[in-house]
């Protein structure tokens, strides 16, 4: 080996030693290393989150090894090949894929008092009661139409007799909200389904709505009061905002991608498609 060669060598295993120094090994798991900075990692992580267990070095090394010999017996198994699994390593990598390419973007994100204050004017939030006559997710037909007929004839006795509405609830609706005369609190848009909330926009308090379905069946609703916007969580608010806005990017970010896609529908199959059993 000439001179030169020699000092290069020494300089490279130097150069190891330091990033060693740096970066040592805190545990080996079957020859696998385990580096002080992702146990620096792994620590900070345990530290933002309150748990009933202290937070020390054993454990937190502990839960690195485990989760080493979980992985190691994961891929011995080839559970990465299950369909199950691969779902799921692909949900990972559609949101890692989205975070990398729209981090910048979504963190230019500003909301206005301005802009809350527009959206609440669109979306109050109102306090209602409903009666639910509940059907599945998937019914059959003959469900879904004994529920309509059922809640038919209850409204149809409201809109003489109101002031049976809380009666009503407590003894037909098929909901958790049913000892409660159907009071369900007051609800931001967002936690309705939107038919219902469709049903009750720019409506006055006391007014009993026809039979509106949901994807859990049709409900008669009673709207209670409607929340100033002056009493408003207004943190709440500035997060739909916020969302709305992340999804315009997502919508935009996408469409470009499809633009360069080749996408086939069978739209036949789709619109034949219907959760009602015939």
């Amino acid at each position: 080996m000439n001179t030169k060669s020699g000092i290069i060598l020494t300089f490279l295993m130097l150069s190891l030693t330091a990033v060693a120094a740096k970066d040592p090994v805190i545990a080996t798991v079957n020859g696998t290393k385990i580096l002080k900075s992702l146990f620096d990692q792994e620590f900070r992580q345990n530290l933002l989150f309150v748990s009933d267990k202290p937070v020390t070095k054993e454990k937190v090394l502990n839960d690195i090894i485990n989760r080493e010999l979980g992985i190691r017996k994961a891929k011995k198994a080839k559970l990465d090949n299950d369909p199950v699994v691969r779902r799921k390593m692909e949900e990972v990598l559609y949101h890692a894929q989205i975070s990398m390419d729209l981090e910048g973007k979504l963190a230019e994100i500003k909301v206005s008092d301005s802009e809350v204050e527009s959206y609440y004017k669109s979306n109050p939030e109102y306090r209602t009661a409903h009666i639910l006559f509940r059907t599945k997710a998937a019914p059959e037909k003959d469900e879904v139409m004994a529920a309509q007929q059922k809640a038919l004839e209850k409204y149809t006795i409201l809109k003489k007799t109101p002031e049976k509405f809380s009666e009503f609830a407590n003894k037909y609706s098929q909901s958790s909200t049913a000892p409660n005369g159907g009071d369900m609190g007051f609800q931001p848009a967002i936690r309705l389904a939107p038919e219902y909330f469709e049903a009750i926009k720019g409506k006055r308090p006391n007014t009993i709505t026809p039979p509106v379905r949901t994807q859990f069946g049709y409900h008669i609703i009673k709207i209670l009061a409607v929340k100033d916007i002056k009493s408003i969580n207004t943190a709440l608010y500035k997060k739909v905002v916020y969302d709305q806005k992340r999804d315009k990017i997502l919508e935009d970010y996408f469409s470009g991608m499809r633009k360069s896609a080749k996408i086939d529908i069978n739209k036949k199959v789709l619109n034949d498609y219907s959760v009602i059993k015939k």
